[in-house]
């Protein structure tokens, strides 16, 4: 790999964010920060007065410790509850208290409902009060497709309902390696209940594999 190609590979991996653990320690599944972050912030959006301008997902516990059943992807945050941390500008003269409770409802009940994220705290911080707000940002473009392999694994999850289509951000769409395979993906459903369809079907479909594991990397509407 030549300086710049790694230069570009550390840039995309970095704009990743984290890698959070979808469920518990059993589902086998994580999720990109960044696309967490776009979900998230969308619903943030929906919120009258306040706009939220910085959003990160990290353990809420640094001390917690807990081991997948299957291999996480490099890097990844063990499966252990989060907390969400946001940095918010508010129009003046609203109810900053009533308008904290109701972003603090709409990021934990996105978080479970639509991501299958476990978060246990919500930290706010409202660092601007304005005039008039921002736009929202729009979370980025989706992952783009990847080119299937012509394998068992790729073919049963891009048959898998809710996935739109492989991707490739750390490396190989599927990635077989000691007996554990794990696939990429962008997700047009609720990520961990598709996350947990793939796992199956490319159980079924590989049934030499020892454990499949699945990462998120964008998760549509």
């Amino acid at each position: 790999m030549t300086g710049d190609a790694w230069s570009a590979a550390v840039r995309r991996r970095l704009g990743l964010g984290r890698l959070l653990a979808l469920g518990g320690p059993r589902d086998g599944s994580w999720i990109t920060e960044r696309a967490a972050v776009a979900v998230l912030g969308a619903a943030a959006a929906t919120l009258p007065g306040l706009a939220t301008t910085s959003l990160r997902l990290g353990p809420a516990d640094p001390e917690a410790r807990a081991e997948p059943l299957v291999p996480a992807p490099p890097s990844a945050l063990a499966p252990v509850p989060l907390r969400v941390t946001a940095r918010l500008a508010a129009l003046g003269g609203l109810p900053l208290p009533e308008l904290a409770v109701a972003l603090r409802e709409v990021l934990f009940t996105t978080a479970d409902e639509r991501l299958g994220l476990i978060v246990s705290d919500v930290d706010l911080q409202v660092a601007e009060l304005l005039d008039a707000l921002p736009e929202p940002p729009d979370g980025g473009p989706p992952a783009g497709p990847a080119e299937p392999p012509a394998t068992a694994a790729a073919a049963a999850a891009l048959a898998t309902p809710g996935v739109a289509h492989l991707t490739a951000e750390l490396g190989a769409p599927v990635h077989e390696a000691d007996g554990h395979v794990r696939v990429e993906l962008a997700t047009t459903g609720h990520p961990l209940e598709v996350a947990r369809a793939v796992r199956a079907a490319v159980a079924r479909a590989v049934p030499g594999a020892d454990s499949v594991g699945v990462l998120v990397t964008w998760a549509g509407p």
